[in-house]
């Protein structure tokens, strides 16, 4: 399984389709890291478009579609996909979609290791890059089916601890990061690859913090692959 813990790097395989969930796995995650030149990610960083914030105005996930749409057309739904992917010892129910049970071995912004239980809160799909920060940095002049795919993407979704994902919020690089600071590089590397792929700004505050950690890093490189920044015409936004 293709998993990202401290900043190690791993090969990346691009995918803009996939038929199956099996195929998801390890494909598009903000943990697959492109073989691209030393420093790309502090590269990239430095080269996202500084604004300051929209505002929140108009802001409703509904915005970004039904939550976990299967955009991939696997069959799967979105939030089983990525546990499938970035749990072990993953058992299912009726089938291999829907996930029943796992282990987050290690969770990336604890350090430690969760178990998950379908139904129990103590595992959450992060958005790296959250639905209403992207809404303020650009997603809110979109169509629906830009913002579909964003949230449904795999480049932008982590399982992790829930009670980390909840204290970081909406919150961007500025004001939080994650507790485990040997993943701090991941994730802003992770951060940095999606606003670049769907063209979003950063503050300056942001841009600052993100260019902080990966100087402490300077050999990180950028995530890439995900799915497409279009969803299939059949998902709609209200």
């Amino acid at each position: 399984m293709a998993r990202l813990r401290g900043g190690a790097v791993i090969a990346v395989v691009v995918i803009f389709a996939v038929a199956g969930c099996k195929d998801l796995e390890d494909k598009g995650s903000p943990g697959a890291q492109g073989a691209r030149g030393g420093g790309a990610a502090l590269t990239a960083a430095d080269a996202l478009t500084v604004k300051g914030r929209a505002p929140k105005t108009g802001y409703t996930r509904e915005k970004f579609g039904s939550a976990w749409a299967d955009t991939d057309s696997n069959s799967c739904d979105t939030r089983d996909d990525i546990l499938k992917r970035d749990l072990k010892e993953v058992k299912f129910t009726g089938g291999d979609c829907k996930v029943s049970s796992g282990v987050l071995d290690p969770d990336p912004y604890s350090g430690k290791d969760i178990t998950y239980k379908r139904g129990r809160s103590l595992v959450d799909i992060d958005h790296l890059v959250a639905l209403s920060d992207a809404w303020q940095t650009g997603a809110k002049y979109w169509d629906g089916s830009k913002r579909i795919a964003l949230a449904n993407d795999p480049l932008n979704l982590l399982a992790v601890d829930a009670s980390a994902n909840r204290g970081k919020g909406d919150g961007d690089t500025a004001t939080w990061l994650p507790p485990a600071k040997a993943y701090r590089c991941t994730y802003v590397a992770a951060q940095v690859a999606v606003k670049k792929k769907y063209g979003l700004w950063v503050t300056a505050a942001e841009k600052a913090a993100m260019k902080k950690v990966l100087a402490a890093c300077p050999g990180q490189k950028l995530p890439a692959g995900g799915n497409p920044t279009k969803a299939p015409s059949r998902f709609k936004a209200h």
